[in-house]
């Protein structure tokens, strides 16, 4: 099996914690690791080759980082713009065939943004469907629901089993709270995952029948690819011209309505799964204390630092700073250093407006956090005024910003903690703790951290014009240039 992580999506309904530039399934909300961290780790114990993960162009460097942390390698393949997920599997399907030649593999079609508790059951359910999928069926997990549900599409089988693998009758699209309620009682009713299991060539065949607009253009697309820093990279000015569309309308849908035997198998799932939709579903599987509070710290925070008093049934996040509550019940508070949502719990799902109103003002606090993330490493905006802007850099080690300049500022950099190898017009050196090194407006300059510890300086920008835009790479070794 080969399989396919889809990484895409901006996770608006968690704001102010997911960002369009640093979205939820980079984002460790259940544990040490990032869900995708967790995704790619779930497949251990299962007989896979190496996965394919899909992300769109800016995510390309969280990607390859997240998973050189927890040492595991994959092919990235970049998507130009989001079609939806039928698109996403017609590429990764026609890129596994393509390196895969001497044998037709199985994709295993799983979302980097789940939860999934119990990885044992999970792996099961995955090997009971393996040998169906290998007989050219299709496969998908359906979640045992545990309540009347109406945020999920739900899958209809033809049997009631919770333990075996049935047919599908119908896919079937969310529901109202009467009519998943007479789901639960009925039974045979399971909540589509939005995981699947198909061969490759199954895949395509289908997607040719039944959406041959897709196929051409996904087929033409991974034609072109080019590679880039180990990135595959599929042709923008062609994929533009893909219908967008999932994968559940384009081929299972269909698929479902063929009378006669059941193109499509379920093997049912009990495994504490959850899709993260909301701040409501991050209280529900959280950590609760004895007033039902779930309290979830980032890295520079602990749970000392949030204070609550006569507080019931609430959700805070907090990542760098005091928290305190008092006589509150059933809120939602997430704090961030440019950022603080308060809400209802029950109203969570509103979150995405704001993210539309913060669109329609033009203001970034919907795209980026205050801390951006780079292939070299970060830097927190830490200050700003007029004509100034003073920024916190974290070089990793071995990494080196690009050879650059810029037209409108003068830069002044002070090393905190680690060396800097410096590159200021003609000149390179070093730059050591409590040294700094001044960079006048036009002066090409560069900067390079080649210790084994992380690089800590402080960068004060000043000019007339202080935009991410004002830089003129003249040589990258990550392909910005």
């Amino acid at each position: 099996m080969i399989p396919v992580i889809m990484a895409g999506g901006s996770g608006t309904r968690l704001w102010p914690l997911s960002r369009t530039s640093f979205p939820k399934q980079f984002l460790n909300l259940n544990g040490v690791d990032t869900m995708l961290q967790s995704t790619v780790s779930r497949l251990d114990g299962l007989p896979v080759d190496e996965p394919i993960v899909i992300c769109n162009t800016e995510h390309r460097f969280l990607v390859a980082e997240q998973l050189r942390q927890i040492q595991k390698k994959a092919s990235i393949l970049l998507e130009p713009i989001g079609r939806n997920t039928a698109p996403a599997i017609a590429l990764a399907a026609l890129h596994a065939l393509r390196n895969n030649k001497d044998h037709n593999p199985v994709l295993l079609i799983l979302a980097a943004d789940h939860i999934i508790n119990d990885g044992d059951a999970f792996r099961a359910a995955v090997k009971k469907l393996l040998p169906e999928v290998e007989n050219g069926k299709f496969g998908t997990l359906g979640i045992v629901p545990t309540e009347a549900a109406t945020g999920y599409g739900y899958i209809k089988a033809n049997t009631t089993s919770t333990d075996e693998l049935s047919d599908v009758e119908q896919f079937v699209e969310k529901p109202d709270l009467k009519t998943a309620q007479e789901y639960l009682k009925e039974g045979g009713y399971f909540w589509n995952s939005g995981i699947f299991m198909v061969r490759a060539d199954r895949y395509l065949e289908a997607l040719k029948e039944y959406r041959p607009d897709i196929f051409n253009i996904c087929q033409l697309a991974i034609e072109t690819t080019t590679t880039d820093c180990d990135f595959i990279r599929v042709n923008e000015e062609v994929f533009s011209k893909c219908a967008d569309e999932s994968i559940d309308y384009a081929i299972m849908e269909p698929l479902s309505q063929i009378s006669g035997d059941s193109q499509i198998v379920v093997s049912p799932l009990i495994a504490g799964w959850n899709d993260i939709g909301s701040w409501s579903a991050l209280w529900e599987i959280g950590n609760k204390d004895n007033d039902g509070n779930v309290i979830m710290t980032g890295n520079s925070t602990s749970k000392n630092d949030i204070i609550m008093k006569n507080s019931q049934n609430c959700l805070v996040s907090a990542n760098h700073k005091l928290v305190a509550t008092i006589g509150i019940k059933d809120l939602v508070i997430v704090d961030t250093p440019d950022a603080i949502l308060v809400a209802d719990r029950s109203m969570v799902q509103d979150v995405k407006s704001i993210v539309a109103e913060l669109k329609k003002r033009e203001r970034t606090e919907h795209y980026s956090h205050r801390e951006v993330y780079r292939p070299w490493g970060k830097y927190d905006s830490i200050d700003n005024g007029e004509r100034y802007q003073v920024k916190r850099i974290t070089v990793n080690p071995g990494a080196k910003l690009s050879l650059q300049m810029h037209h409108h500022r003068a830069e002044h950099w002070i090393v905190v903690s680690g060396t800097a190898k410096v590159t200021n017009g003609e000149k390179t050196f070093i730059v050591t703790e409590n040294q700094s090194t001044y960079i006048p407006i036009g002066q090409i300059h560069c900067l390079e951290n080649p210790g084994v510890i992380p690089l800590e300086m402080v960068e004060v920008q000043s000019g007339s014009y202080l935009g991410e835009d004002d830089i003129v790479r003249l040589k990258d070794q990550y392909g910005r240039t």
